[in-house]
């Protein structure tokens, strides 16, 4: 490896460090899966990882969701 080959290869550990940086001052980030799937991170130990018809199915059940989160409120814990 030459002196530009590794300057450039710097340049690019670089901005890919930035960019990890910026994703984990949010907490979540997105990653398309080996599979296709796309995995949501930042959310428990290990990613959520759905194909893409799951999360239309999962977000088009948004409000029943948190209806049911608000009905059952007192039977749910919360992760501090």
């Amino acid at each position: 490896m030459n002196e530009a080959e590794m300057k450039a290869e710097l340049e690019r550990l670089r901005s890919e460090n930035d960019a990890l940086k910026k994703t984990s001052a949010k907490g979540l980030s997105m990653k398309i899966s080996e599979k296709g799937g796309l995995s949501i991170y930042g959310l428990g130990r290990f990613p959520v990882t759905l194909y893409k018809e799951q999360w239309t199915k999962l977000l088009d059940m948004a409000d029943d969701i948190r209806a049911f989160l608000k009905a059952n409120d007192d039977k749910l814990k919360t992760k501090q």
